[in-house]
């Protein structure tokens, strides 16, 4: 519920009422009392034709701190209809929150678009595209997180676990045997206190639950513990207190959280100390160690930062704690980010700023030196909800942890909710481009098909209109890829995959050659496109003239190995007819065996004749005068393609 995350709590001991509704409603906004509120401003809004856009605003947020996003959208919709895309960017982020809190999530992705479009900023742009293109991956990804609601879970809220050794350490507001008189106004429910429950291995149960060192409990909040490796120190978050335990007052009468650290003997508790970047100006909260305890998580919505909590990190060495840094602008938006859980290098944390299923999603970041995050990463459902999701954590394994969240159909406020996860499939992908071998131009819709070592057929993808193509195998294995296209030729290469799932494996690449590329139609006769084929004067001998050309007959007959052809070799009219027949037919041969040499079965090749000076292409025949050029056309071998 959105009372704990906004780190914030303004105490108001008495009250005075004003005469008119809009006064009453807006004392009781500014005083977090925002059920109450929220009812007035109703009536109050219902009674004029004019409202304030101040009341409008107010209105919205009355219900959106306390999660009636249905009614909430109905006031940020009238103040979206009013001021459009000038609609200040925190706004802008409720209102569309609170389409996700209703699953319009359609509009909500397309007002999103035209309001960074016409911002301009590329930077959020690409960030939304990319984040959007992750969590939509996820709807045909395998199924990791299995989800059920603890049993143990009461009517009121009920959030935040931490391992403690075996057993879990949790907060909630279900005792109503103290300090009844004393309710959360934001809610109407009891301050929150801190449980410790075991943990049943088998199910994730939480069995003979009992307040958590109640020496430190106070008659207002004290909630999100982080414990040291060792487990003899706790850091929790609690509000600031005065000596006579009354609370401690900004000058807007807020009273801000602070992080708390107890030594811990046994079930006895020693005296809360103060953290030194603790003040009374605003909050810290919601603790997070690292697992060897040396980096401190936290979220503060000290000034300075990016939107309205961010998260911060300290390094303690040697039990000394350094500066809080910000996790900068991969982490934090304008939004709230708040939750830090950290494990094998990666940062869980959940935020209503990054792109979502609605209200506040779990996210993922890999943590690297120094002190740099990746983009994160929306855990998807059933770990996420159109509603807050958040305290997550996990343990070292990553086979099963915790999550909190207010869904529907939960069992009270914020509820606990247990998950299993499994290992996933261990998947790479391997990327490319496929280009026309004589242009070099990407071919597009070419298909890329990738075999086992036992040639079973296991995926394809096809090529975009830039010729690049992207498909996934599994993990450890070799593969065959074949790409191909109608009227082409096919292109192989192998590859082996690691065992990092995940990983690309780029550069791919394949030529294929046009089959229109490689041949000539004569008088609706293919052939192959050579260039004249010159043997020396009274011989046959494949000279290495001709070897270049009829390696072009080869590569045809390699690239598509369907084809089969007929030689058919030509002389001019000049020497004597029988003559010009049996050098023809010795040179027709002569190609013939030099292109079986090559690897081509000679069962392709359907004969090879010499026809002398019987079938000339023009008037040189015998006794006809005529050019060196002319008698030079009909000096020619054809490669005559007879099937395909």
């Amino acid at each position: 519920m959105r009372k704990y995350l906004t780190l914030s709590l303004l105490f108001c001991l008495t009250a005075t009422f004003a005469q008119t509704k809009l006064r009453k409603a807006e004392k009781l906004f500014h005083t977090y009392a925002f059920v109450d509120a929220a009812q007035l401003y109703e009536e109050y809004l219902a009674s004029t034709d004019k409202p304030s856009i101040e009341a409008i605003k107010h209105a919205g947020d009355s219900y959106y701190n306390i999660d009636d996003n249905r009614n909430a959208l109905k006031w940020y919709q009238k103040l979206y209809d009013v001021q459009g895309q000038t609609m200040s960017e925190d706004y802008f982020l409720r209102y569309i929150q609170t389409l996700k809190g209703v699953t319009d999530y359609a509009k909500a992705d397309r007002l999103t678009k035209d309001y960074l479009e016409q911002k301009g900023d590329q930077k959020e742009i690409a960030r939304f595209m990319n984040q959007k293109r992750l969590l939509d991956s996820l709807a045909t990804a395998q199924q990791l997180y299995t989800v059920k609601n603890l049993e143990s879970n009461s009517a009121k809220s009920d959030f935040g676990a931490a391992f403690y050794g075996e057993k879990i350490v949790y907060a909630s507001a279900k005792d109503t045997t103290q300090y009844s008189e004393k309710l959360y106004s934001w809610n109407k429910q009891p301050f929150l206190d801190l449980y410790v429950a075991d943990r049943n291995a088998v199910d994730g149960s939480l069995l003979a639950e009992h307040k958590f060192l109640p020496e430190i409990m106070t008659k207002y909040h004290e909630a999100t513990v982080s414990f040291t490796p060792d487990g003899k120190t706790v850091y929790f978050t609690a509000n600031i207190l005065k000596k006579n335990d009354k609370p401690v007052v900004d000058k807007s009468r807020t009273n801000n959280f602070q992080i708390l650290r107890v030594n811990i003997d046994g079930d006895k508790a020693g005296k809360p100390e103060k953290l030194f970047f603790n003040s009374d100006s605003y909050s810290v909260g919601h603790p997070a160690l690292s697992e060897d305890g040396k980096w401190l998580f936290f979220a503060s919505d000290m000034p300075g930062g990016y939107g309205g909590t961010d998260l911060y990190v300290v390094q303690i060495s040697d039990g000394t704690m350094g500066s809080p840094q910000n996790l900068g602008p991969a982490v934090n938006t304008i939004g709230e980010e708040m939750f830090p859980f950290f494990s094998n290098g990666k940062l869980y944390f959940s935020s209503d700023g990054h792109y979502g299923l609605g209200d506040l999603d779990v996210y993922e970041s890999k943590f690297t030196e120094p002190l740099t995050f990746s983009e994160p990463r929306n855990l998807g459902g059933p770990i996420n909800s159109n509603k807050d999701d958040f305290a997550y954590i996990v343990e070292p394994k990553d086979a099963y942890g915790y999550v909190s969240s207010n869904r529907l159909n939960g069992k009270g406020d914020d509820d606990l909710f247990y998950f299993t996860k499994v290992k996933p499939v261990c998947n790479q992908h391997i990327s490319g481009v496929v280009i026309n071998s004589k242009s070099k131009a990407p071919i597009a819709m070419a298909s890329v098909r990738a075999y086992d070592q036992f040639g079973d057929f296991v995926t394809e993808g096809a090529t975009d209109n830039q010729g690049k193509y992207k498909i996934t195998v599994p993990c450890s294995k070799k593969y065959k890829l074949v790409a191909s296209k109608v009227n082409h030729s096919t292109d192989e290469k192998e590859v082996e995959t690691k065992g990092k799932h995940d990983v690309e494996i780029p550069d791919i690449n394949f030529e294929l050659s046009n089959y229109d590329d490689l041949v000539v139609k004569d008088k609706g006769v293919e052939k192959v496109d050579v260039n004249p084929i010159f043997f020396n004067y009274d011989k046959w001998d494949i000279t290495p003239q001709a070897a270049e050309e009829l390696d072009k007959v080869v590569f045809l007959m390699q690239k598509f190995p369907n084809i089969r052809i007929k030689i058919e070799s030509h002389t001019d009219a000049r020497g004597k007819d029988k003559y010009n027949l049996t050098l023809s037919d010795n040179r027709a041969k002569s190609t013939q065996t030099y292109i079986i040499s090559k690897g081509i079965d000679a069962t392709r090749i359907e004969s090879a004749i010499g026809y002398g000076e019987n079938r000339l292409t023009n008037k040189c025949k015998n006794g006809v005068k005529c050019t060196e050029a002319e008698h030079f056309k009909n000096r020619r071998s054809d490669f005559i393609v007879i099937q395909k």
